[in-house]
């Protein structure tokens, strides 16, 4: 997959799990549009094998908020799709975040979450290179969290 994005500058991913899978680097912007605050996540994402299939996503690094560091973790579950080549994102305890599709090099998804609704858009640029942008609004949050990943390697798979 040494390919460069085309169609509409986004690489098609036929199979999500086969690209995601190793380590990568992470940066996330953090943008609080109603108060004005911004952070930055920077730290790795590795994506491992799965007992039953899929992928354990497990992210650390630290996040500066306001200019106070602290270290930041998170775990989900990448599983395979109901449709082969895609995948269904789940909370480490098994709730449903929303499902990925990269077939077409970008993907829209939505998570309500209490009042508030996630909006995600999902782009890979080339095969050691995508991004996330989620847009979180609501009655609690009004943010945007732009994150930026890249194979640690630099090979692509």
């Amino acid at each position: 997959m040494g390919e460069r994005a085309v169609r509409g500058g986004f690489l098609p991913v036929p199979d999500v799990l086969a690209y995601l899978a190793g380590t990568w680097w992470v940066r996330r912007s953090v943008r609080d549009l109603a108060g004005g605050g911004t952070g930055e996540f920077t730290g790795t994402t590795v994506f491992g094998a799965l007992d039953g299939g899929g992928l354990l996503h497990r992210e650390s690094g630290t996040f500066v908020w306001q200019g106070v560091a602290r270290p930041a973790e998170r775990t989900l579950r990448f599983l395979p799709g109901s449709v082969p080549g895609t995948a269904d994102v789940r909370f480490a305890d098994g709730r449903p975040f929303h499902d990925l599709d990269l077939r077409s090099g970008r993907h829209l998804a939505g998570h309500p979450c209490a009042a508030d609704l996630y909006r995600g858009e999902f782009t890979v640029r080339d095969a050691g290179h995508w991004r996330t942008v989620w847009r979180v609004g609501g009655p609690a949050k009004d943010l945007v969290l732009t994150t930026d990943y890249a194979r640690e390697d630099g090979n692509p798979r």
